[in-house]
């Protein structure tokens, strides 16, 4: 038996952290990098669990070589975040960021092909590395994806319109259709003072043409809103709508946002 370093990748892309640990990694195993040593499974998922906290990490390798006891990779390492993290490592990141580090990592193995001993370096965020159109259809557009709805549930247009082309169109249905970025986040912003919007990911495909997702929007009354489109709302009033939205890409940006009803709204009042 072969370790299989392009399993492991696939195992770390999909985020699920104590799979990989139970799968890659030696009950024994030790993870050391300038932050300190990790010991076991228990130490190297806590550090995981910690260290992915609301923020995707998404590997790009570039080279690796493999002999039978030893991986020795070149990472481009994206992280999108999802939520605010002052205290990340590499430094402070909101919802909507991403940033990509240069890794090294060292892989030593056991007799039964599984990870003993990691041990990684790092550069300085956006030294060396390659990047990624910011959306798309790789496991990391995916991720810069969820960042973006992120940043647009936090109502930060500084940080969402930047996943749009300058002449972006939105069609909602329910208003006339909206023109640019700014007129996007002109928009949002004004509805935001009254109602906010959070959006819940239930589905999603991807492409590098276009991002299909099925997600409930639910609008919450922060002061009254008698005259809101959806339905009239009152403060701490809010109704879910369930919807289909397409997003069209040109190079990695929203060109086009098409929104469409697939469930009726269910209004909760305060």
């Amino acid at each position: 038996m072969t370790f299989d370093y392009r399993a492991y990748l696939d195992c770390f892309l999909t985020g699920d952290d104590d799979a990989l640990v139970e799968r890659f990694f030696a009950p024994d195993c030790e993870m050391r990098s300038a932050g300190g040593v990790r010991r076991g499974h228990d130490g190297l998922r806590a550090f995981l669990h910690r260290a992915h906290d609301g923020v995707r990490e998404c590997p790009r390798v570039q080279h690796f070589v493999q002999d039978e006891r030893t991986v020795f990779a070149d990472i481009d390492m994206d992280f999108h975040a999802t939520r605010h993290r002052p205290d990340f490592p590499f430094g402070e990141m909101h919802p909507g960021d991403s940033m990509t580090v240069k890794f090294l990592a060292r892989y030593d193995l056991d007799e039964a092909q599984r990870v003993q001993v990691l041990t990684t370096m790092a550069w300085p965020p956006g030294v060396g590395v390659t990047t990624l159109p910011k959306l798309g259809g790789h496991p990391s557009q995916i991720a810069a994806y969820h960042a973006y709805a992120a940043a647009f549930s936090n109502g930060d247009p500084a940080r969402y319109t930047r996943f749009y082309t300058p002449d972006v169109v939105l069609e909602l249905g329910s208003v006339p259709r909206i023109e640019g970025a700014d007129g996007i986040a002109d928009f949002y912003t004004r509805m935001f003072e009254t109602v906010r919007e959070t959006l819940t990911i239930h589905d999603l495909k991807a492409s590098d043409e276009a991002i299909v997702v099925d997600c409930t929007s639910r609008f919450t009354a922060v002061a009254d809103a008698p005259g809101f489109v959806v339905a009239p709302l009152a403060m701490g009033d809010f109704v879910e709508v369930g919807v289909t939205v397409t997003y069209r890409l040109r190079q990695g940006l929203i060109c086009h946002i098409g929104v469409q009803r697939s469930r009726p709204p269910v209004l909760t009042r305060a």
